[in-house]
């Protein structure tokens, strides 16, 4: 599952987080292959600077690297009560500057298919989750060359909404030219008010233009996400009571995607 928006900040990392968080909560056994450059991923889940050969020179050597030998574990294993730890599973493919190499717009349709060669040769996984960078240059298009669906998160804003539609519009193309098994699984609105009529108006617009791409429940801005995410600390995880309806929604997302 690639989780992606042509537009930026709208918190796709975060969402990709909360669902492996969410995963790790239920016994999921869940890959997350970072694929931006930035890594935010890699450093949100726990993962030590330097461990692990980063995604892009296993990109680079997708025919001959064997992706199980160079997975990390991620820190959040370390959370769970002892007798968990053992049956726990949260590996990540850590990401790096080096991915950049390539995040062309003339990627080459072979260069398109090495993620997907990478993953077809990995086993005792019940979930990958492919953070993609912002754009629709070639680290999107490899992890959506290799992904059965696309997980699209948007704000309840303009911009966002109009990126939506762009990257829904993408994927049908981009299916029907190079991945006949890629979908658009849903798309999760992110950092949405309750006190907000722009946010209300443009929840009624996406639930119109959508229909049943929408997904349920909306995620709620949470002031304490940021905390969170600097602790590199999973939501289900997070001392006290003030995130556990955000907790609550990455269940239900994650139940639906599974």
């Amino acid at each position: 599952m690639s989780v992606s928006s042509l537009k930026g900040g709208v918190g796709k990392t975060s969402v990709t987080m909360g669902l492996a968080s969410a995963a790790l909560q239920q016994g999921v056994r869940t890959l997350v292959v970072d694929l931006d450059p930035h890594a935010d991923s890699t450093t949100g889940l726990a993962v030590k600077r330097g461990s692990g050969t980063e995604a892009g020179a296993l990109l680079r050597d997708a025919k001959r690297a064997t992706l199980s030998e160079h997975v990390v574990r991620s820190g959040w294993v370390d959370l769970l009560p002892e007798e968990q730890q053992s049956t726990a599973k949260l590996d990540v493919i850590v990401g790096s500057a080096l991915s950049a190499t390539f995040d062309r717009p003339d990627i080459r349709p072979r260069d398109m298919r090495r993620l997907r060669t990478l993953l077809e040769r990995v086993s005792g996984y019940d979930l990958v989750l492919v953070d993609c960078p912002p754009s629709l240059a070639g680290l999107t298009r490899i992890g959506w060359a290799a992904s059965n669906g696309v997980l699209l998160v948007a704000e309840p804003s303009l911009f966002s909404v109009a990126g939506t539609e762009r990257t829904m519009r993408a994927i049908r193309m981009f299916s029907n030219e190079y991945a006949p098994q890629l979908k658009s699984a849903g798309v999760v609105v992110n950092r949405a008010r309750a006190d907000s009529t722009e946010h209300e108006y443009r929840l009624l617009e996406m639930e119109r233009l959508y229909k049943d791409k929408l997904m349920l429940p909306v995620l709620e801005e949470n002031p304490f996400w940021q905390q969170i995410q600097g602790a590199a600390y999973p939501v289900h995880h997070w001392p006290g009571d003030q995130v556990r309806d955000l907790a609550k929604s990455f269940d239900q997302l994650l139940k639906q995607l599974l």
